[in-house]
């Protein structure tokens, strides 16, 4: 969005702060003259502050830091200062160049300052651009509406934009039929730091695209051609190499779970972020191959990729239209809605787990002594033992151990008391314990039951 100033037109680029979203933020620091900086007064620096500053410092673009929430009881700007000096960010008050400005979005406390403190830097900096020219400028966001095509937020960075303007954006183009501004009126024109919504793409741009006013439409469409050729050969070679490596690292790893997923988002943003979070879930055990990640609704085409690979497909903000959902229906494949990123990354997360192997952890039941040894007629060696501890279970593992070294380990063959089968015997009874496939027993030899337990894991 923009504001009217009297000294002259800001435009804000707000990208979230959620650490899910790096792409966005690397975009918008790439897009914009100057960075607002915002840090929490309670909470401090935190992962995503510190990515700010990396890719703010890596796009040489000033920073302005704007200390939010200072009207709260646990607010500390000194801590604030502190942290953001260990990142290399000075304030002007402990003799370096970056303006701390502290507010409060809540109260409206040092709005008006934070403003002037940007107006300064723009002063300094000198920005200026052509407005009589053909515009230039960068794709912010990028989605497929139903109603109205592929739908790109642009930011104009130089010339002027204007309806009916044949554009290029990375390897789609097409020509202008609509612009809206932010708040959703139709507009002419889009001059310099104006941000708009085009319509009239061929295709949905990818996020990040130059975008430029093209003289020819022809000569648009032969460039987008070659592009969308090179990006295709691009991403053959990358997901060849993927392929490889991947072979060769299961070679040498054993058998690793993959759980394969389409995903489908309503903008660009929302569907890298997704697909950055449900990335990092993966461990040496189960893998997570994002199948395919695009914009726009569910369709057919998705379904028939999901069944072909054997993938969840995930909607973000976005639902399957009735073939697909038919489709899907038929062929068992799961669809899964959510709006939320946390939800989605919860939920697989559990389905990671139960893909993981389960812990196979021993419990010792019980422990006897050999008092004595005999053979017993179509039995063979027996051994006479007394319970000390717990119980003897005929389902359970055993280890001997003689003189307190284990001599061998195997399974109960069967149990008798008296003359009976039985299938447990507990603490201070005699019985007659007959080792499978284990005759070397002697009186006064250790017998330790165990039992082997699954213990389902989690991520």
């Amino acid at each position: 969005y923009h504001v009217e100033t009297e000294r002259g037109m800001v435009s804000f680029l707000d990208t979230p702060g959620h650490e899910a979203f790096t792409a966005m933020r690397a975009r918008g620091a790439q897009a914009t003259d100057i960075v607002i900086l915002v840090v929490a007064a309670d909470d401090g620096v935190m992962p995503q502050t510190k990515e700010a500053i990396k890719h703010a410092k890596a796009a040489g673009v000033p920073i302005v830091v704007a200390i939010n929430k200072v009207d709260k009881q646990d607010a500390n700007l000194d801590r604030v200062k502190q942290e953001l000096v260990a990142e290399e960010v000075v304030p002007e008050e402990y003799g370096g160049e970056v303006p701390f400005v502290p507010v409060s979005a809540k109260t409206g406390q040092g709005i008006d300052d934070l403003l002037e403190q940007v107006l300064l830097q723009a002063e300094v900096l000198e920005l200026k651009a052509p407005v009589d020219a053909a515009a230039k400028g960068l794709v912010i966001e990028a989605k497929l509406d139903k109603g109205r095509g592929p739908v790109a937020t642009v930011l104009v960075q130089s010339g002027t934009l204007k309806t009916g303007d044949v554009v290029l954006a990375g390897s789609t183009y097409g020509r202008v039929r609509a612009m809206l501004d932010e708040n959703g009126r139709t507009i002419k024109t889009a001059g310099p730091s104006i941000p708009v919504e085009i319509q009239g793409l061929t295709e949905v741009p990818q996020a990040g695209d130059e975008f430029m006013v093209m003289a020819d439409e022809r000569r648009a469409r032969e460039i987008a051609t070659y592009r969308a050729g090179k990006f295709r050969n691009t991403k053959l070679a990358r997901q060849q190499a993927s392929n490889l490596q991947n072979m060769f690292t299961d070679l040498s790893a054993g058998e690793v779970q993959t759980l394969r997923l389409i995903i489908k988002a309503d903008v660009q943003g929302s569907q890298e972020a997704l697909a950055q979070s449900l990335l990092k879930l993966a461990t040496d055990e189960v893998k997570v191959q994002i199948v395919y990640a695009g914009v726009g609704g569910i369709s057919e085409n998705d379904i028939n990729l999901a069944i072909a690979s054997k993938a969840v497909v995930i909607g973000f903000n976005v639902r399957a239209d009735a073939g697909a959902r038919k489709l899907a229906e038929g062929n068992g494949v799961q669809l899964n809605y959510y709006s939320i990123i946390y939800d989605a990354v919860d939920e697989i997360k559990v389905a990671m787990s139960g893909m993981l192997a389960p812990e196979r952890r021993e419990e010792i039941i019980g422990t006897a002594e050999i008092r004595t040894v005999f053979v017993a007629s179509k039995i063979g060696t027996v051994a006479g033992s007394y319970v000390t501890s717990g119980s003897v279970n005929r389902s359970a593992h055993f280890r001997l151990l003689r003189d307190n070294v284990v001599v061998y380990t195997g399974e109960v063959d069967s149990i008798k008391r008296m003359k009976d089968d039985v299938r447990e015997v507990r603490e201070g009874f005699e019985c007659g314990i007959k080792l499978k496939n284990y005759n070397d027993i002697k009186e006064g030899d250790q017998l330790e039951f165990f039992e082997i337990k699954e213990i389902a894991r989690t991520l």
